[in-house]
């Protein structure tokens, strides 16, 4: 045996240890959501890179359920909120949870500085909620896909589904040429996932020109 192939197999081991192992935090999250009646699903986007979008988003308990899912998962993601809700008295909280400021009246820069996140990192995760608020709109705001189609990752789709108690990681899809059609596909994923508050889902349309 090679001098020092015991070194890298003693580390390999370790690494694959560390992936497996589970944190008490996940078993912690896994029997909350357990107690709540809600069941976790996951399919593996097979990338570390991606933005991660959850729909439907209609109440303020989205954020809780989505947040111990992520725990349950071992899912490290960065989240993108309002601007002032990082400058409440829960603000370090939020940063602490990965989460990332927004300032909607910048726009092109949010999309710009995402895009470097990206480029700068073997391992990123952005969720965002698209719908932007708990109100029914008629469209959804398509930073996401400006975001993903810019950083060159891919979409990945994620639910908190109240009509089955079910929180999960769906498809995924490189966004392409066709905003419309890449609309299209979302409409199909989420046709059967509802939100608390049916009647506040937001129409799955981009912003008409």
């Amino acid at each position: 045996m090679p001098a020092g192939s015991g070194d890298v197999d003693r580390h390999r081991t370790q690494q694959l240890e560390r992936r497996t192992r589970i944190h008490p935090i996940q078993t912690l999250a896994r029997l909350l959501l357990r107690l709540f009646g809600w069941s976790v699903r996951n399919e593996d986007p097979g990338t570390r890179r991606y933005v991660l979008i959850v729909a439907p988003h209609t109440s303020n308990w989205d954020f809780p359920i989505g947040l111990l899912a992520a725990w349950a998962l071992g899912l490290k993601a960065h989240w993108m909120g309002k601007n002032t809700l990082f400058e409440s008295v829960l603000g370090p909280l939020f940063r602490a949870w990965r989460g990332i400021p927004v300032y909607r009246d910048r726009p092109g820069k949010t999309i710009e500085k995402m895009a470097e996140r990206f480029a700068a990192a073997d391992h990123f995760v952005l969720g965002i909620a698209p719908e932007g608020t708990r109100r029914a709109a008629d469209h959804w705001k398509s930073g996401f896909w400006h975001i993903a189609r810019a950083a060159g990752v891919p979409v990945v789709m994620a639910y908190v589904d109240y009509g089955c108690k079910q929180v999960g990681i769906g498809g995924a899809f490189l966004p392409g040429d066709d905003i419309e059609a890449d609309f299209r596909r979302l409409r199909d994923f989420y046709a059967d996932k509802r939100g608390r508050y049916p009647e506040q889902e937001s129409a799955i349309r981009p912003r008409s020109a």
